[in-house]
């Protein structure tokens, strides 16, 4: 793979091997959290959006699943809402279904 690739999708490998962590065994949070951490950064030094967002998707996620519903919300709710376009993409789909379960599940 050449490096100016990787360079660009950087912050997407992070973030996917923070799912692969995420999937092991021993589910080591801590460091899936670091993943995430740096995929995040990546991807705002490079001003990716699409890449944060793929990426504060999947923080949210973690938070979500840590309890952290309320932090979840306010992590991914102002990444999605930079977004003026594009709402029919996979996604923005997605960013707005999980959006909506935060949302549903503060409110409880």
């Amino acid at each position: 793979m050449p490096a100016a690739f990787f360079c660009l999708a950087e912050a997407e490998v992070h973030r996917i091997a923070d799912e692969v962590v995420l999937m092991s065994p021993d589910r080591n949070a801590a460091r899936a959290e670091d993943y995430f951490e740096r995929a995040l950064a990546v991807a705002r030094q490079q001003q990716a959006k699409s890449w944060e967002l793929r990426a504060t998707m999947s923080l949210a996620r973690l938070r979500r699943n840590q309890g952290k519903v309320q932090e979840a919300r306010e992590l991914l709710a102002p990444v999605y809402g930079w977004f003026a376009e594009g709402f029919d993409t996979r996604d923005l789909k997605e960013a707005k279904a999980l959006l909506d379960v935060l949302e549903r599940e503060v409110g409880e």
